[in-house]
């Protein structure tokens, strides 16, 4: 097989689309294109990469990524009998440091924005692109935006050097301020104008992303020589297309501590019933993982799968086979669950947030409600207790795990390796364990939902031994 490509001196290597071909000269690699500066400015000047000169370390053979590096998105297939895709395979550019670089690191102004709620591992992001951008590359430049996107235009950027984030890797929450709503595409875009700022760094989740794809457009639009990069921040793990989001495994993590509780609680109850509410307002993943870690799970509830209460293989006919059988149960809800049984007002059928998305109303209390009301009903003289406890907060707030910490620095590195070699609008992150640049566009759109087709969902119910709620 051969891989075409543009002849190495064309400085619009990094821009172009190549195919790897078999003998018979058919494409079998779909590489996507990735914006790139000189697509807007052919002539951009280059710059030899400053980590060639750097006095710590000299760069190793294969230390630099080159155009004909890429992540394969799908890597399992069926290969029974004669292997033959449909199609052309997905790729995306590797990411990792390139030789040549289209910033003057002298001459180059940095804004960091992170938007939206809180997540475990945002101070270990900034301050790792704050480190990586001033000892590797040279930058002396660098600004944070505080308090999301409307930041931009209210408020002025803060001056940033190792110093002074020195330690921001080891608190919770982010020292930047966050908010969501604010966005003000002209507003945002102007004061990147009037700053002066030819990179930004923007940290968020799938509404950020949105918001950086128009951020980006603009950018186009005006011509500005300016790199815009997303990195992917959601505690629920629902940004798609990449292997996960930072912040996920330290809330998987601490939710262990909340199901522990339930579990003694309920346990030392009798007929007790121990419910945790935990973060997911569109899929499970949380619920999911953290069930499957916990082993002490009865039942888990997700947004992708509805449930009912009543009737048989409803969740009260479940849960009062396992009070018989056990005398206690632990019930794991994402918040995003039920959502279509809790009943609403007019008014909380219209309740959006700042950043436009429907209000939610508190599965975990509903449905401890419905609980008391089902048991008072069916078994008036027995004993029964529900305690609810709801983690979000903390899980929320607490610093990245040495996980997620170690996930943070590798995403911010991507970042800034990415957006020096002139790349813009894209997105860094793991595929298949490798990390790849991916059009920002495309993962604005994606949605990472859990997949209940497939095996993690049969492990939870074989764990737990639930109803089937959408076969009963």
């Amino acid at each position: 097989m051969a891989l075409s490509h543009p002849e190495p001196e064309s400085t619009n290597l990094t821009t172009e689309s190549y195919n790897l071909q078999d003998p018979n000269n058919s494409s079998i690699i779909n590489l996507q294109k990735l914006p790139h500066l000189t697509d807007l400015l052919p002539t951009l000047k280059t710059y030899i990469n400053p980590l060639e000169h750097n006095p710590f370390f000299h760069p190793s053979d294969g230390f630099y990524i080159t155009p004909t590096d890429v992540v394969l998105r799908h890597v399992v297939y069926d290969i029974s009998g004669t292997f033959s895709s449909p199609s052309p395979l997905l790729a995306y550019l590797r990411a990792g440091p390139r030789k040549q670089i289209f910033f003057d690191p002298t001459n180059t102004r940095a804004a960091i924005v992170n938007c939206g709620g809180l997540c475990p591992g945002l101070n270990t992001v900034i301050r790792e692109l704050v480190v990586s951008l001033w000892e590797l590359y040279g930058l002396r430049h660098i600004y944070g935006i505080q308090a999301g996107y409307r930041g931009f235009y209210s408020t002025d950027p803060v001056a940033l050097n190792p110093k002074m984030v020195h330690g921001w890797h080891k608190r919770g929450g982010t020292v930047l301020h966050t908010s969501r709503g604010g966005f003000d595409l002209h507003k945002i875009v102007d004061a990147i104008q009037t700053n002066g700022f030819n990179q930004v760094y923007i940290i968020g989740g799938d509404g950020t992303m949105r918001g950086a794809v128009k951020i980006f457009d603009e950018i186009q639009r005006r011509k500005l020589i300016v790199g815009v990069v997303g990195i992917p921040k959601t505690v629920d793990n629902d940004v798609g297309v990449i292997d996960r989001s930072f912040g996920f495994q330290t809330a998987v993590e601490m939710a262990q501590q909340a199901i522990n509780a339930a579990h003694v609680e309920a346990e030392s109850a009798v007929n007790g019933i121990g419910l945790v509410k935990l973060m997911g307002r569109s899929t499970g993943h949380i619920a999911l993982y953290a069930t499957l870690s916990s082993c002490d799970v009865d039942c888990c509830l997700i947004p992708e799968v509805k449930f009912y209460l009543e009737g048989k293989g409803g969740l009260f006919e479940f849960l009062e086979h396992r009070l018989k059988e056990n005398g206690h149960a632990v019930v794991v809800v994402a918040e995003g669950a039920g959502q279509d049984m809790i009943p609403r007002t007019d008014a909380q059928k219209e309740e959006r947030d700042e950043s436009g998305n429907l209000v939610f109303l508190d599965v975990g209390s509903w449905l401890k409600s419905e609980l008391k009301k089902w048991w008072a009903r069916d078994h008036p003289n027995e004993l029964f207790t529900v305690k609810y406890i709801d983690p979000t907060y903390m899980i929320r707030a607490v610093p990245a795990n040495a996980t997620d910490n170690l996930y943070c620095t590798l995403l911010a590195h991507s970042a800034i390796h990415g957006i020096m070699a002139g790349y813009t609008g894209f997105v860094c992150g793991p595929i298949n364990g490798n990390y790849a640049y991916i059009p920002l566009e495309e993962v604005a759109r994606a949605k990472n939902e859990v997949n209940t087709r497939d095996h993690k969902w049969s492990w939870v119910r074989s764990v737990t031994n639930q109803p089937d709620f959408e076969k009963s």
